[in-house]
Protein backbone atom coordinates (compact mmCIF):
# COMPACT_ATOMS: atom_id res chain seq x y z
CA UNK A 1 0.00 0.00 0.00
CA UNK A 2 1.25 3.24 -1.13
CA UNK A 3 2.15 5.79 1.81
CA UNK A 4 -0.73 8.85 1.72
CA UNK A 5 0.33 12.31 0.32
CA UNK A 6 0.86 13.40 3.95
CA UNK A 7 2.96 11.06 4.98
CA UNK A 8 4.98 10.94 2.10
CA UNK A 9 5.42 15.38 2.52
CA UNK A 10 6.39 14.47 5.58
CA UNK A 11 9.09 11.93 5.05
CA UNK A 12 10.36 14.60 2.53
CA UNK A 13 10.29 17.15 4.83
CA UNK A 14 12.25 15.01 7.32
CA UNK A 15 14.56 13.97 4.68
CA UNK A 16 15.46 17.49 3.63
CA UNK A 17 15.78 18.64 7.36
CA UNK A 18 18.47 16.19 7.92
CA UNK A 19 20.07 16.95 4.57
CA UNK A 20 20.37 20.56 5.45
CA UNK A 21 22.12 19.53 9.26
CA UNK A 22 24.45 17.55 7.09
CA UNK A 23 25.48 20.08 4.27
CA UNK A 24 25.50 23.00 7.73
CA UNK A 25 27.72 20.41 9.76
CA UNK A 26 30.28 19.95 6.72
CA UNK A 27 30.35 23.61 6.05
CA UNK A 28 31.54 24.23 9.62
CA UNK A 29 34.06 21.53 9.46
CA UNK A 30 35.35 23.23 6.64
CA UNK A 31 35.42 26.35 8.12
CA UNK A 32 37.26 24.74 10.93
CA UNK A 33 39.91 22.96 8.98
CA UNK A 34 40.23 26.32 7.05
CA UNK A 35 40.88 28.07 10.38
CA UNK A 36 43.56 25.73 11.33
CA UNK A 37 45.00 26.11 8.46
CA UNK A 38 45.54 29.76 8.52
CA UNK A 39 46.35 29.83 12.20
CA UNK A 40 49.40 28.07 11.26
CA UNK A 41 50.78 31.43 9.09
CA UNK A 42 51.72 33.12 12.61
CA UNK A 43 54.31 30.65 13.49
CA UNK A 44 54.86 29.99 9.80
CA UNK A 45 56.22 34.22 10.06
CA UNK A 46 57.77 34.03 13.15
CA UNK A 47 59.80 30.78 12.25
CA UNK A 48 60.73 32.42 9.06
CA UNK A 49 59.35 28.90 7.60
CA UNK A 50 58.54 30.83 4.14
CA UNK A 51 58.26 26.96 2.18
CA UNK A 52 55.81 26.14 4.91
CA UNK A 53 54.11 28.82 3.82
CA UNK A 54 53.32 28.32 0.50
CA UNK A 55 52.76 25.02 0.90
CA UNK A 56 49.77 26.12 3.24
CA UNK A 57 48.17 28.68 1.20
CA UNK A 58 48.30 26.35 -1.42
CA UNK A 59 46.51 23.74 0.93
CA UNK A 60 44.21 26.03 2.28
CA UNK A 61 43.26 26.72 -1.54
CA UNK A 62 42.39 23.35 -2.08
CA UNK A 63 40.54 22.57 0.64
CA UNK A 64 37.61 23.62 -0.46
CA UNK A 65 37.02 21.15 -2.87
CA UNK A 66 38.88 18.45 -0.79
CA UNK A 67 35.62 19.05 1.47
CA UNK A 68 33.40 19.14 -1.13
CA UNK A 69 34.15 15.76 -2.19
CA UNK A 70 33.59 14.69 1.42
CA UNK A 71 30.24 16.28 1.42
CA UNK A 72 29.04 14.77 -1.44
CA UNK A 73 30.01 10.80 -0.38
CA UNK A 74 27.84 11.83 3.04
CA UNK A 75 24.92 13.05 1.50
CA UNK A 76 24.80 10.42 -0.80
CA UNK A 77 25.06 7.88 1.69
CA UNK A 78 22.25 9.79 3.88
CA UNK A 79 19.45 9.81 0.48
CA UNK A 80 20.74 7.05 -0.97
CA UNK A 81 18.42 6.97 -4.40
CA UNK A 82 16.76 10.18 -3.50
CA UNK A 83 20.22 12.52 -3.83
CA UNK A 84 18.94 13.45 -7.24
CA UNK A 85 15.52 14.37 -6.33
CA UNK A 86 15.03 18.09 -7.65
CA UNK A 87 11.45 18.29 -4.87
CA UNK A 88 13.79 17.16 -2.03
CA UNK A 89 16.82 19.41 -2.75
CA UNK A 90 13.87 22.14 -3.79
CA UNK A 91 12.59 21.16 -0.10
CA UNK A 92 16.64 20.90 1.29
CA UNK A 93 17.13 24.60 0.11
CA UNK A 94 14.10 25.95 1.93
CA UNK A 95 15.20 23.80 5.16
CA UNK A 96 18.70 25.40 4.81
CA UNK A 97 17.61 28.82 4.31
CA UNK A 98 16.18 28.57 7.44
CA UNK A 99 19.12 27.07 9.27
CA UNK A 100 21.39 29.48 8.18
CA UNK A 101 19.83 32.70 8.50
CA UNK A 102 20.82 33.44 12.08
CA UNK A 103 24.55 33.01 11.35
CA UNK A 104 26.91 36.04 10.44
CA UNK A 105 28.35 34.26 6.94
CA UNK A 106 25.11 33.24 6.30
CA UNK A 107 26.08 33.91 2.24
CA UNK A 108 29.21 32.10 2.67
CA UNK A 109 26.96 28.94 3.48
CA UNK A 110 24.66 29.50 0.35
CA UNK A 111 27.63 29.32 -1.91
CA UNK A 112 28.54 25.69 -0.28
CA UNK A 113 24.80 24.77 -0.91
CA UNK A 114 25.00 26.28 -4.03
CA UNK A 115 28.36 24.33 -5.03
CA UNK A 116 26.93 21.04 -3.75
CA UNK A 117 23.91 21.62 -6.11
CA UNK A 118 25.32 22.26 -9.03
CA UNK A 119 27.92 19.13 -8.80
CA UNK A 120 24.88 17.04 -8.67
CA UNK A 121 23.09 18.58 -11.17
CA UNK A 122 25.71 19.77 -13.63
CA UNK A 123 23.94 22.88 -13.28
CA UNK A 124 24.30 24.90 -16.25
CA UNK A 125 23.59 28.65 -15.73
CA UNK A 126 21.34 28.78 -12.46
CA UNK A 127 18.89 26.86 -11.05
CA UNK A 128 16.69 29.11 -8.56
CA UNK A 129 14.64 26.02 -7.19
CA UNK A 130 17.65 24.36 -5.86
CA UNK A 131 20.52 26.92 -5.48
CA UNK A 132 20.55 30.65 -3.67
CA UNK A 133 20.80 33.03 -6.67
CA UNK A 134 19.35 36.42 -5.76
CA UNK A 135 21.01 38.71 -7.87
CA UNK A 136 20.03 41.62 -5.67
CA UNK A 137 21.15 40.34 -2.73
CA UNK A 138 23.93 42.59 -0.69
CA UNK A 139 25.90 40.35 1.26
CA UNK A 140 26.77 43.13 3.70
CA UNK A 141 23.27 44.21 4.61
CA UNK A 142 23.28 45.00 8.42
CA UNK A 143 27.24 43.96 9.15
CA UNK A 144 28.26 47.14 11.01
CA UNK A 145 31.76 47.02 12.67
CA UNK A 146 33.49 44.02 13.45
CA UNK A 147 32.60 42.66 17.26
CA UNK A 148 36.60 42.42 17.64
CA UNK A 149 37.97 45.75 16.89
CA UNK A 150 40.94 47.09 19.56
CA UNK A 151 40.97 50.53 20.37
CA UNK A 152 43.78 52.52 21.33
CA UNK A 153 43.17 56.86 22.18
CA UNK A 154 46.00 59.14 22.48
CA UNK A 155 45.11 60.59 25.58
CA UNK A 156 48.65 60.19 26.78
CA UNK A 157 49.78 61.05 23.45
CA UNK A 158 50.37 58.99 20.57
CA UNK A 159 53.61 57.75 21.13
CA UNK A 160 52.03 56.45 24.34
CA UNK A 161 49.04 54.56 22.40
CA UNK A 162 51.30 53.67 19.89
CA UNK A 163 53.66 51.96 22.27
CA UNK A 164 50.36 50.27 23.72
CA UNK A 165 49.45 48.41 20.06
CA UNK A 166 53.05 47.14 19.99
CA UNK A 167 52.88 46.14 23.09
CA UNK A 168 49.28 44.14 22.72
CA UNK A 169 50.90 42.11 19.66
CA UNK A 170 50.69 38.14 20.21
CA UNK A 171 54.27 37.66 18.71
CA UNK A 172 56.25 35.00 20.93
CA UNK A 173 59.58 36.71 19.55
CA UNK A 174 60.55 39.84 20.72
CA UNK A 175 59.78 43.12 18.73
CA UNK A 176 62.73 45.08 18.16
CA UNK A 177 63.53 48.50 18.29
CA UNK A 178 62.17 49.44 21.76
CA UNK A 179 60.08 52.80 21.93
CA UNK A 180 62.00 54.01 18.94
CA UNK A 181 59.70 52.09 16.81
CA UNK A 182 56.69 53.33 18.62
CA UNK A 183 58.43 56.78 18.50
CA UNK A 184 59.01 55.72 14.76
CA UNK A 185 54.94 55.16 13.96
CA UNK A 186 54.18 58.06 16.05
CA UNK A 187 55.70 60.54 13.96
CA UNK A 188 54.87 58.60 10.70
CA UNK A 189 51.36 58.76 11.85
CA UNK A 190 51.62 62.24 12.48
CA UNK A 191 52.83 63.49 9.02
CA UNK A 192 51.02 60.83 6.89
CA UNK A 193 47.67 60.93 8.42
CA UNK A 194 47.42 63.85 10.12
CA UNK A 195 48.84 66.40 7.23
CA UNK A 196 45.16 67.04 6.19
CA UNK A 197 44.49 68.55 9.12
CA UNK A 198 43.16 65.62 10.81
CA UNK A 199 42.71 65.65 14.74
CA UNK A 200 43.12 62.14 16.15
CA UNK A 201 40.52 60.85 18.23
CA UNK A 202 41.31 57.07 18.30
CA UNK A 203 42.53 54.44 15.97
CA UNK A 204 41.00 50.85 15.86
CA UNK A 205 42.61 47.27 14.87
CA UNK A 206 41.20 44.08 13.91
CA UNK A 207 42.15 41.77 16.50
CA UNK A 208 43.25 39.11 14.68
CA UNK A 209 46.76 39.96 12.36
CA UNK A 210 46.94 39.10 8.70
CA UNK A 211 49.86 37.22 7.12
CA UNK A 212 50.93 36.84 3.67
CA UNK A 213 54.09 36.34 2.20
CA UNK A 214 56.87 37.46 4.24
CA UNK A 215 54.70 40.03 5.77
CA UNK A 216 52.67 40.24 8.98
CA UNK A 217 50.02 43.14 9.08
CA UNK A 218 48.16 45.13 11.56
CA UNK A 219 45.16 46.51 9.72
CA UNK A 220 42.27 49.43 10.94
CA UNK A 221 41.57 52.82 10.36
CA UNK A 222 42.34 56.03 12.27
CA UNK A 223 39.42 57.99 13.41
CA UNK A 224 39.54 61.94 13.07
CA UNK A 225 37.42 63.96 15.69
CA UNK A 226 34.92 65.13 13.53
CA UNK A 227 34.21 61.26 12.61
CA UNK A 228 36.01 60.63 9.54
CA UNK A 229 37.96 57.37 9.20
CA UNK A 230 41.12 56.68 6.84
CA UNK A 231 42.71 53.37 6.61
CA UNK A 232 45.59 51.93 8.89
CA UNK A 233 48.31 49.44 7.97
CA UNK A 234 51.25 48.71 10.11
CA UNK A 235 53.63 45.65 8.35
CA UNK A 236 56.10 44.15 10.12
CA UNK A 237 59.07 41.83 8.97
CA UNK A 238 60.05 38.74 10.89
CA UNK A 239 64.28 38.87 11.05
CA UNK A 240 66.72 36.40 12.78
CA UNK A 241 66.93 38.13 16.05
CA UNK A 242 63.16 39.08 15.95
CA UNK A 243 60.45 40.92 14.66
CA UNK A 244 60.40 44.13 13.33
CA UNK A 245 57.64 46.96 12.60
CA UNK A 246 58.67 47.77 8.65
CA UNK A 247 55.95 50.23 7.15
CA UNK A 248 52.78 52.17 8.03
CA UNK A 249 50.34 52.91 5.46
CA UNK A 250 47.47 55.61 5.85
CA UNK A 251 47.59 56.20 1.52
CA UNK A 252 43.73 54.63 0.12
CA UNK A 253 46.03 53.67 -3.13
CA UNK A 254 48.99 51.95 -1.37
CA UNK A 255 46.45 50.22 1.39
CA UNK A 256 44.24 49.42 -1.64
CA UNK A 257 47.03 47.45 -3.80
CA UNK A 258 47.73 45.61 -0.31
CA UNK A 259 43.97 44.17 -0.69
CA UNK A 260 44.08 44.45 -4.65
CA UNK A 261 43.42 42.03 -7.35
CA UNK A 262 46.56 41.53 -7.94
CA UNK A 263 47.72 40.06 -4.89
CA UNK A 264 47.57 36.37 -2.74
CA UNK A 265 44.96 35.96 0.06
CA UNK A 266 45.81 37.13 3.52
CA UNK A 267 45.85 34.23 6.16
CA UNK A 268 43.95 35.83 8.72
CA UNK A 269 42.01 34.14 11.42
CA UNK A 270 38.67 35.46 11.60
CA UNK A 271 35.59 35.15 13.63
CA UNK A 272 32.76 36.83 11.42
CA UNK A 273 34.62 36.98 7.23
CA UNK A 274 31.42 39.19 6.78
CA UNK A 275 31.78 41.77 9.16
CA UNK A 276 35.32 42.13 7.86
CA UNK A 277 35.01 42.61 4.29
CA UNK A 278 31.86 45.52 5.07
CA UNK A 279 34.83 46.98 7.51
CA UNK A 280 37.15 46.86 4.73
CA UNK A 281 34.46 48.17 2.03
CA UNK A 282 33.41 51.30 3.91
CA UNK A 283 37.46 52.50 3.86
CA UNK A 284 37.59 51.08 0.58
CA UNK A 285 34.13 51.81 -1.50
CA UNK A 286 35.97 51.92 -4.80
CA UNK A 287 36.81 48.31 -4.12
CA UNK A 288 34.28 45.28 -5.60
CA UNK A 289 33.04 43.49 -2.57
CA UNK A 290 33.65 40.13 -4.48
CA UNK A 291 37.89 40.63 -4.54
CA UNK A 292 37.64 41.50 -0.60
CA UNK A 293 36.29 38.25 -0.27
CA UNK A 294 38.68 36.77 -2.79
CA UNK A 295 41.69 38.51 -0.67
CA UNK A 296 40.79 37.11 2.72
CA UNK A 297 40.97 33.53 1.21
CA UNK A 298 37.36 32.82 0.56
CA UNK A 299 37.53 32.60 -3.46
CA UNK A 300 33.95 30.81 -4.04
CA UNK A 301 32.14 33.87 -2.28
CA UNK A 302 34.40 36.21 -4.51
CA UNK A 303 33.40 34.09 -7.51
CA UNK A 304 29.85 34.56 -6.34
CA UNK A 305 30.08 37.95 -5.17
CA UNK A 306 31.31 38.52 -9.07
CA UNK A 307 29.04 36.56 -10.64
CA UNK A 308 26.03 38.28 -8.83
CA UNK A 309 27.66 41.98 -9.98
CA UNK A 310 28.39 40.97 -13.55
CA UNK A 311 25.07 39.74 -14.28
CA UNK A 312 22.67 42.04 -12.19
CA UNK A 313 24.57 44.88 -14.17
CA UNK A 314 23.49 42.82 -17.48
CA UNK A 315 20.15 42.81 -15.97
CA UNK A 316 19.89 45.93 -15.14
CA UNK A 317 21.26 47.59 -18.23
CA UNK A 318 19.17 46.31 -21.31
CA UNK A 319 20.90 48.35 -23.64
CA UNK A 320 24.31 46.98 -22.14
CA UNK A 321 26.29 45.30 -24.85
CA UNK A 322 28.95 42.45 -24.85
CA UNK A 323 32.12 43.38 -27.69
CA UNK A 324 35.21 42.22 -28.17
CA UNK A 325 37.96 43.68 -25.52
CA UNK A 326 40.38 46.76 -26.73
CA UNK A 327 43.48 45.68 -27.77
CA UNK A 328 44.78 43.27 -30.11
CA UNK A 329 43.28 40.13 -30.97
CA UNK A 330 44.56 37.33 -28.68
CA UNK A 331 45.93 33.85 -30.81
CA UNK A 332 45.26 32.01 -27.86
CA UNK A 333 41.73 33.94 -26.18
CA UNK A 334 38.93 35.17 -27.54
CA UNK A 335 38.49 38.17 -24.95
CA UNK A 336 35.12 40.39 -24.69
CA UNK A 337 33.77 42.73 -22.45
CA UNK A 338 30.67 44.24 -21.25
CA UNK A 339 30.60 47.96 -22.27
CA UNK A 340 30.22 49.80 -19.88
CA UNK A 341 31.23 46.91 -16.81
CA UNK A 342 35.24 46.39 -15.64
CA UNK A 343 35.29 42.93 -16.47
CA UNK A 344 36.36 41.01 -19.09
CA UNK A 345 35.67 37.05 -20.45
CA UNK A 346 38.17 35.21 -21.93
CA UNK A 347 37.66 31.93 -23.38
CA UNK A 348 39.91 29.58 -24.97
CA UNK A 349 40.52 29.52 -29.12
CA UNK A 350 40.17 26.04 -30.40
CA UNK A 351 43.05 26.52 -32.57
CA UNK A 352 46.24 28.52 -31.85
CA UNK A 353 47.22 31.02 -34.78
CA UNK A 354 51.15 30.15 -36.06
CA UNK A 355 53.91 30.73 -34.00
CA UNK A 356 52.03 29.32 -30.54
CA UNK A 357 52.17 25.64 -30.42
CA UNK A 358 50.51 24.88 -26.29
CA UNK A 359 48.00 23.02 -26.44
CA UNK A 360 44.25 24.07 -24.13
CA UNK A 361 45.58 21.72 -21.49
CA UNK A 362 48.84 23.74 -21.59
CA UNK A 363 47.23 27.16 -20.90
CA UNK A 364 45.08 26.01 -17.93
CA UNK A 365 47.78 24.66 -16.73
CA UNK A 366 49.53 28.24 -16.36
CA UNK A 367 46.40 29.66 -15.05
CA UNK A 368 46.55 27.10 -12.29
CA UNK A 369 49.82 28.01 -11.90
CA UNK A 370 49.16 31.64 -11.45
CA UNK A 371 46.56 30.93 -8.27
CA UNK A 372 48.55 29.41 -6.56
CA UNK A 373 51.89 31.20 -6.78
CA UNK A 374 52.79 34.43 -5.02
CA UNK A 375 51.89 37.37 -7.54
CA UNK A 376 53.38 40.39 -5.87
CA UNK A 377 51.49 42.67 -6.64
CA UNK A 378 51.82 41.86 -10.52
CA UNK A 379 49.42 39.25 -12.03
CA UNK A 380 45.85 39.57 -12.14
CA UNK A 381 43.36 37.42 -9.74
CA UNK A 382 41.54 34.83 -12.16
CA UNK A 383 38.59 32.84 -11.46
CA UNK A 384 37.46 30.13 -14.07
CA UNK A 385 33.79 29.72 -14.85
CA UNK A 386 31.15 26.86 -16.32
CA UNK A 387 28.32 26.89 -18.13
CA UNK A 388 27.85 31.09 -17.95
CA UNK A 389 24.20 31.88 -19.29
CA UNK A 390 24.44 35.86 -21.22
CA UNK A 391 21.25 36.99 -23.09
CA UNK A 392 21.75 36.74 -26.82
CA UNK A 393 20.48 40.07 -27.39
CA UNK A 394 22.98 41.92 -25.46
CA UNK A 395 26.30 40.20 -27.51
CA UNK A 396 27.55 41.72 -30.08
CA UNK A 397 26.99 40.12 -33.74
CA UNK A 398 30.21 40.38 -34.88
CA UNK A 399 31.52 38.96 -31.46
CA UNK A 400 29.00 36.45 -31.81
CA UNK A 401 30.17 35.36 -35.28
CA UNK A 402 33.90 35.22 -34.11
CA UNK A 403 32.92 33.16 -31.33
CA UNK A 404 31.07 30.60 -33.40
CA UNK A 405 34.02 30.25 -36.07
CA UNK A 406 36.95 30.37 -33.13
CA UNK A 407 35.37 29.15 -30.11
CA UNK A 408 32.93 26.00 -31.18
CA UNK A 409 34.18 23.99 -28.30
CA UNK A 410 33.42 26.40 -25.64
CA UNK A 411 30.19 28.23 -26.68
CA UNK A 412 26.47 26.88 -27.46
CA UNK A 413 24.47 29.61 -29.60
CA UNK A 414 20.80 28.96 -28.43
CA UNK A 415 17.20 30.52 -29.43
CA UNK A 416 17.75 33.62 -27.09
CA UNK A 417 20.73 32.99 -24.73
CA UNK A 418 24.85 32.30 -24.97
CA UNK A 419 26.70 29.58 -23.45
CA UNK A 420 30.00 29.80 -22.43
CA UNK A 421 31.03 26.08 -21.19
CA UNK A 422 34.30 27.12 -19.78
CA UNK A 423 35.95 30.62 -19.60
CA UNK A 424 38.24 32.68 -16.79
CA UNK A 425 37.42 36.20 -15.91
CA UNK A 426 39.43 38.97 -15.03
CA UNK A 427 39.11 42.76 -14.11
CA UNK A 428 39.74 44.76 -16.96
CA UNK A 429 42.75 46.88 -17.56
CA UNK A 430 43.68 49.21 -20.32
CA UNK A 431 45.93 47.61 -22.28
CA UNK A 432 49.36 49.40 -21.58
CA UNK A 433 49.95 49.43 -25.74
CA UNK A 434 47.08 51.71 -26.08
CA UNK A 435 47.71 53.36 -22.54
CA UNK A 436 51.21 54.31 -23.64
CA UNK A 437 49.69 55.62 -27.14
CA UNK A 438 46.85 57.46 -25.58
CA UNK A 439 48.18 59.49 -22.56
CA UNK A 440 50.84 62.33 -22.49
CA UNK A 441 54.44 61.74 -22.64
CA UNK A 442 55.34 61.72 -19.10
CA UNK A 443 52.54 59.34 -18.12
CA UNK A 444 53.48 57.36 -20.96
CA UNK A 445 56.68 57.29 -19.54
CA UNK A 446 55.90 56.56 -16.34
CA UNK A 447 53.87 53.83 -16.98
CA UNK A 448 56.49 52.06 -19.31
CA UNK A 449 58.99 52.65 -16.38
CA UNK A 450 56.67 50.87 -14.14
CA UNK A 451 55.97 47.80 -16.71
CA UNK A 452 59.99 47.20 -16.37
CA UNK A 453 59.39 47.13 -12.71
CA UNK A 454 56.29 44.57 -13.17
CA UNK A 455 59.05 42.48 -14.94
CA UNK A 456 61.77 43.03 -12.00
CA UNK A 457 59.21 42.10 -9.30
CA UNK A 458 57.97 39.05 -11.69
CA UNK A 459 61.16 37.77 -11.59
CA UNK A 460 62.13 38.03 -8.23
CA UNK A 461 59.43 36.04 -7.14
CA UNK A 462 60.09 33.15 -9.67
CA UNK A 463 58.32 34.12 -12.71
CA UNK A 464 59.08 34.65 -16.34
CA UNK A 465 56.46 36.68 -18.24
CA UNK A 466 57.18 34.70 -21.36
CA UNK A 467 55.84 37.19 -23.82
CA UNK A 468 56.65 40.78 -22.97
CA UNK A 469 54.73 42.33 -25.01
CA UNK A 470 52.65 45.56 -23.90
CA UNK A 471 49.31 44.23 -25.18
CA UNK A 472 49.84 41.64 -22.55
CA UNK A 473 49.86 44.18 -19.63
CA UNK A 474 47.15 46.47 -18.23
CA UNK A 475 47.27 49.45 -16.55
CA UNK A 476 45.27 49.79 -13.59
CA UNK A 477 42.93 53.15 -12.24
CA UNK A 478 46.30 54.52 -10.95
CA UNK A 479 48.81 53.61 -14.02
CA UNK A 480 50.38 50.29 -12.33
CA UNK A 481 51.21 47.37 -14.93
CA UNK A 482 49.81 44.57 -14.13
CA UNK A 483 50.47 41.22 -16.47
CA UNK A 484 47.27 39.29 -17.17
CA UNK A 485 48.31 36.76 -20.42
CA UNK A 486 49.59 33.66 -18.66
CA UNK A 487 49.81 31.19 -21.67
CA UNK A 488 53.39 31.16 -22.06
CA UNK A 489 54.65 32.52 -18.38
CA UNK A 490 57.07 29.86 -16.97
CA UNK A 491 59.33 30.06 -13.73
CA UNK A 492 62.80 31.55 -14.15
CA UNK A 493 64.92 28.57 -13.79
CA UNK A 494 63.06 26.85 -16.17
CA UNK A 495 64.11 29.06 -18.95
CA UNK A 496 67.74 29.42 -21.08
CA UNK A 497 68.54 32.90 -20.68
CA UNK A 498 71.36 33.48 -23.60
CA UNK A 499 72.70 36.31 -25.40
CA UNK A 500 72.83 36.39 -29.06
CA UNK A 501 76.12 35.05 -30.34
CA UNK A 502 78.46 37.12 -32.95
CA UNK A 503 77.22 36.26 -36.75
CA UNK A 504 79.57 34.86 -38.59
CA UNK A 505 80.33 36.81 -41.88
CA UNK A 506 78.25 34.77 -43.86
CA UNK A 507 75.49 35.29 -41.53
CA UNK A 508 75.79 39.23 -41.19
CA UNK A 509 72.99 39.96 -44.18
CA UNK A 510 70.55 37.10 -43.74
CA UNK A 511 67.66 37.27 -41.27
CA UNK A 512 68.14 36.58 -37.50
CA UNK A 513 65.66 34.12 -37.65
CA UNK A 514 67.85 32.24 -40.36
CA UNK A 515 70.98 31.38 -38.77
CA UNK A 516 70.33 31.92 -34.72
CA UNK A 517 69.56 28.39 -33.46
CA UNK A 518 66.74 28.51 -30.88
CA UNK A 519 65.27 25.79 -28.63
CA UNK A 520 62.01 25.27 -26.88
CA UNK A 521 63.48 26.88 -23.76
CA UNK A 522 65.89 29.55 -25.00
CA UNK A 523 65.32 33.46 -24.15
CA UNK A 524 67.24 36.03 -25.60
CA UNK A 525 66.91 39.16 -23.29
CA UNK A 526 68.54 41.39 -25.53
CA UNK A 527 66.61 41.01 -28.36
CA UNK A 528 62.98 42.49 -25.96
CA UNK A 529 63.54 45.97 -26.75
CA UNK A 530 63.50 45.89 -30.90
CA UNK A 531 59.72 44.03 -30.40
CA UNK A 532 57.88 46.53 -27.88
CA UNK A 533 56.74 49.08 -30.07
CA UNK A 534 57.93 51.77 -28.28
CA UNK A 535 58.63 55.41 -29.28
CA UNK A 536 62.50 55.63 -28.92
CA UNK A 537 62.03 57.95 -26.34
CA UNK A 538 60.08 55.68 -23.89
CA UNK A 539 62.54 52.39 -25.30
CA UNK A 540 65.59 54.54 -23.82
CA UNK A 541 63.63 55.37 -20.90
CA UNK A 542 62.88 51.92 -20.40
CA UNK A 543 66.51 50.75 -20.36
CA UNK A 544 68.00 53.07 -18.51
CA UNK A 545 65.74 52.11 -15.47
CA UNK A 546 65.52 48.35 -16.08
CA UNK A 547 69.05 47.67 -18.29
CA UNK A 548 68.62 44.08 -16.13
CA UNK A 549 65.96 42.51 -17.74
CA UNK A 550 67.47 43.07 -21.10
CA UNK A 551 70.65 41.26 -20.26
CA UNK A 552 71.31 37.63 -19.63
CA UNK A 553 73.36 37.36 -16.77
CA UNK A 554 71.17 39.00 -14.81
CA UNK A 555 68.59 36.20 -15.54
CA UNK A 556 71.37 33.36 -14.79
CA UNK A 557 72.15 35.12 -11.88
CA UNK A 558 68.36 34.96 -10.61
CA UNK A 559 68.11 31.40 -12.18
CA UNK A 560 70.77 30.42 -10.36
CA UNK A 561 69.50 31.51 -6.81
CA UNK A 562 66.04 30.04 -7.41
CA UNK A 563 67.74 26.70 -7.83
CA UNK A 564 69.36 26.75 -4.85
CA UNK A 565 66.37 27.81 -2.79
CA UNK A 566 66.64 31.71 -2.24
CA UNK A 567 63.54 33.38 -3.62
CA UNK A 568 63.90 37.30 -3.22
CA UNK A 569 61.53 39.28 -1.20
CA UNK A 570 59.02 41.97 -3.13
CA UNK A 571 57.80 44.50 -0.96
CA UNK A 572 54.22 45.38 -1.47
CA UNK A 573 54.32 49.16 -0.59
CA UNK A 574 57.13 51.82 -1.63
CA UNK A 575 60.29 52.45 0.24
CA UNK A 576 58.72 55.63 1.22
CA UNK A 577 56.38 53.87 3.35
CA UNK A 578 58.89 52.24 5.00
CA UNK A 579 59.95 53.26 9.13
CA UNK A 580 63.64 54.62 9.57
CA UNK A 581 64.21 52.21 12.17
Amino acid sequence: MSASPAASAASLGEAAARAAALILDAFLDYDGRFSDITRRAQRHFERRDWRQAQIDAGARIDLYDACIHETLARLEGLLDERVRSRPLWIAMRRAYEELVAPLPDRELTKTWFNTLSRRFFHTRGVDADIEFVALDADPLAGHRDPIHLTRHTPDEGLQAACARMLAALPFSRPLLGGSETAHAIATELAEQAFEESLAAAAFEFLDPLFYRERRAYRVGRLIAADGRAIPLVIAFTSEERGIRADAVLTNLNQVSLLFGYARNAFHADLAGVTGVVAFLHRLMPHKPVGELFTVLGRIKQGKTERYRRSFRHLAENPQERLVRAPGQRGMVMLVFTPLDDAVVFKVIRDRFAWPKDSSRGDVEEKYRLVLRYDRVGRLVDTQEFRDLRFPLRQVDPALLAELERDCAASIEIGTDELLVRHCYVQRRLRPLDLYTREMPFEAARRAVIDYGQAIEDLAMSGIFPGDLLLKNFGASRIGRAVFYDYDELSLVEECRFRRVPKAAAEDETRPLDEWLGVGAHDVFPELFPRFLGLSPELRDALVAAHPGIFDAGWWRALADRFRRGDHGDVAPYPASARLPC
